[in-house]
């Protein structure tokens, strides 16, 4: 018996009856040979480790747009904390750690640089639209390993594509990292917002620190611990409706001072429009991206979709470089 098959026999008697078991998986899209040490979940969340959208994350924005400080989010971060609290969850409702982990280090892959603004920004210009869910997916499926992907298990990319607030996870494990992807990003933009001064605890309606608590820490801790309750031994990942309520009105508050706050996002148009002439730009120039992006062209890929994959690769500092090569003039020189 191979340590795989020893890893996959204890997930039958330690796992919960409602956990996605590895045997069981319903495959990749290309048949591989078994790994005889790790799980197929093992393996996908290793594939997102080492590839090269997992390590630009460190470099795009969370929600500060290129924030003066060492100690504000980035896509990476939240990323990872994301895969904390799943984790932490997973484990006391004895779910797949192995699959949860996976599917919330590739949740954000697909993450333009500066955030929700570039997601907006190329939503707004592609005539296929663009979301960052999608694009997640089709990171994995296409664009790593030079047009090959990850070929990743469908309970990864099932997760992946449906960690957004309207999506429907299949298994136990992507809603755990759906619910945590929400709690991960109020709770931890909530703690840049206070750092950056635009937010203080004064700003919570007491009905809210009554529920949740009254500090950030005190506030994750709660959410959850109610999740641990209401799910125990339920085939769904729940929330208290108390609890969920609550959450529900913390997220307006943050959009109110936070999201929507002319301080946090005061660079989010010229972010925009940046991006939107760089679009502009490789839709008309499309030898200009990198050679593996011109590759996708000659197989075929719709030249929209890839001008979207190239930009919404790049990490902020790297679009900021690419459009002042492009646009801004520089010094002539004779030599």
């Amino acid at each position: 018996m191979t340590i795989r098959e020893i890893f996959e026999e204890n997930e039958y008697r330690e796992l919960s009856e409602f956990a996605a078991h590895s045997r069981e998986s319903r495959g990749r899209e290309r048949p591989e040979p078994e790994c005889d040490v790790r799980t197929v979940y093992q393996r996908d969340r290793d594939r997102i480790l080492h590839s090269k959208a997992f390590r630009r994350l460190k470099d795009k924005t969370q929600v500060f747009l290129a924030p003066q400080g060492d100690h504000y989010r980035t896509r990476l971060t939240h990323t990872l904390e994301v895969s904390q609290t799943a984790r932490t969850i997973a484990k006391a409702l004895k779910l797949n750690e192995d699959l949860v982990e996976a599917i919330a280090l590739g949740h954000d892959l697909g993450h333009t640089p500066f955030g929700h603004a570039g997601e907006a920004a190329l939503d707004g210009i592609c005539p296929e639209g663009f979301a960052h869910f999608r694009q997640s997916v089709r990171v994995v499926e296409l664009l790593e390993k030079d047009g090959r992907g990850l070929n990743l298990t469908w309970e990864v990319r099932d997760g992946i594509l449906n960690h957004r607030t309207a999506g429907s996870p299949h298994t136990l494990e992507g809603q755990v990292v759906r619910l945590c992807d929400k709690i991960s990003y109020i709770h931890h933009d909530m703690d840049d917002a206070e750092r950056a001064g635009i937010l203080s605890e004064d700003n919570i309606p007491i009905t809210i620190r009554v529920v949740l608590g009254g500090s950030t820490r005190e506030r994750l801790n709660s959410l959850i611990h109610d999740i641990i309750i209401s799910s125990m031994g339920k085939d769904r990942i729940l929330m208290s409706p108390e609890i969920a309520d609550a959450m529900k009105s913390l997220r307006s508050l943050m959009f109110t001072y936070v999201y929507k706050s002319q301080v946090a996002k005061r660079e989010e148009d010229k972010a925009k429009r940046m991006l939107t002439e760089l679009y502009l730009y490789y839709r008309e120039n499309p030898m200009a991206m990198s050679q593996e992006y011109c590759d996708l062209i000659k197989r075929g890929e719709p030249l929209e979709r890839v001008v979207c994959d190239y930009i919404s690769g790049m990490t902020d500092q790297y679009s900021i470089e690419k459009f002042k090569e492009i646009f801004v003039p520089r010094g002539w020189d004779v030599e």
